[in-house]
């Protein structure tokens, strides 16, 4: 945190950001993560406390998760590279809150109350915005930011304003575990719901690769909405545990994997498999196990690449990819936490320990997703 002597310009621009100013020159301030320079770690500051506008809402946050695709905005990407959003802005693209201020022309939600933020932000004119598929908005390249937390100020930080559109109702639900939903729960959701033609009928398989955050809530919604054995693959004893509390059938990544993997299918192959890694290794685990006809979904964004032939390819298998979800996939998503189908495995930071959050993020030491909890007793 800067000492109140150091001066910094202030300046808030409309594309979201709120950047800091002088002690004098601030009203209300509060803390957050802000990204300062790209390929630069991020610091734990004081910003003006954000101002809802027209059709907003200010939150009090109840949980932010950390997300790898935090580290990959602060660590990788350059000025000018695709999809790169020039800094300095809050980080946070997975966050819930209680309805702390309404902005001018906003009802229908009550001061109080929980919500999860969907995070990504469209044109809202498009033909992908009107059916809630904000990440595929045909006018993106028009827009300042791409979500809150990604180009816009998000929620690593004590208070948030976000687009009323944008939330979705918790309810009675503890907010601070529902906080990865927002991605770790979407993402995966969405990639399963469009595979789920594959996994209808009976002596389906599914493969999940990568038993992170975003693989362990994968193997809770499969088992959830399909009658399919889920075959789960991971390199860590431990996250292979876990997928197997939750009825998965697990096999230890490395020599005689694929195998493996479709010795459990008959020998046939898996009829959807979603690598959540993405890298060309695993990619190349998951084309080795596919059945005829079968679907495989990239989730995962390490950069992996996929080699191609007409006769080893599986007769009619898919390769794909897919990118979040949608506001209505985020709806069903917490009707599933509701109910108990999808519990996040959450490790709790205080905001004073969100950069080591961000640490054990890095170095893999955090188990589920990393949540920072800024308004802890």
């Amino acid at each position: 945190m800067h000492p109140s002597s150091v001066l910094l310009k202030s300046e808030r621009f409309a594309a979201g950001r709120t950047v800091l100013t002088s002690a004098e020159e601030r009203g209300t301030a509060v803390r957050a993560v802000v990204f300062e320079n790209f390929q630069t770690f991020p610091e734990l500051k004081e910003v003006d406390r954000p101002t809802p506008g027209p059709g907003e809402v200010l939150l009090k946050v109840a949980g932010s998760g950390a997300c790898h695709s935090d580290v990959s905005i602060y660590r990788e990407f350059t000025a000018g590279a695709p999809g790169a959003q020039n800094p300095p802005f809050v980080l946070g693209h997975e966050v819930s809150g209680w309805v702390e201020e309404l902005g001018q022309g906003v009802d229908g939600v009550q001061v109080g109350d929980a919500y999860l933020v969907y995070g990504p932000i469209g044109c809202g004119r498009c033909a992908a915005c009107s059916r809630g598929q904000d990440t595929y908005c045909e006018n993106v390249a028009s827009m300042p930011y791409l979500a809150t937390g990604i180009g816009r100020d998000g929620g690593m930080a004590e208070y948030v304003r976000v687009p009323v559109r944008n939330l979705v109702p918790l309810g009675d639900a503890d907010p601070v575990a529902a906080a990865p939903l927002s991605d770790a729960g979407l993402t995966p959701y969405h990639a399963i719901k469009l595979a789920l033609p594959n996994l209808a009928g009976g002596g389906k398989f599914a493969l999940v690769i990568g038993l992170g955050g975003l693989g362990q809530v994968a193997v809770q919604i499969l088992t959830a909405l399909t009658g399919a054995t889920v075959i789960a693959t991971d390199t860590k004893p431990e996250a292979m545990e876990r997928a197997a509390a939750n009825g998965a059938v697990t096999v230890p990544g490395g020599e005689g994997q694929v195998e493996a993997i479709r010795a459990i299918t008959g020998g046939r192959g898996v009829d959807a498999a979603f690598d959540f890694v993405g890298a060309t290794p695993t990619i190349r685990t998951a084309q080795a196990s596919m059945a005829r006809q079968g679907r495989l979904t990239v989730v995962g964004i390490a950069g992996g690449t996929a080699e191609w032939s007409f006769f080893a390819n599986p007769y009619e298998a898919t390769i794909t990819n897919t990118y979040w979800g949608t506001i209505e996939d985020l709806h069903e998503v917490v009707a599933m936490y509701r109910a108990g189908q999808i519990t996040p495995q959450v490790q709790r930071y205080s905001l004073d320990q969100a950069l080591d959050a961000y640490r054990d993020l890095e170095a893999g030491k955090v188990a589920g997703r990393a949540v920072v909890v800024p308004h802890t007793a």
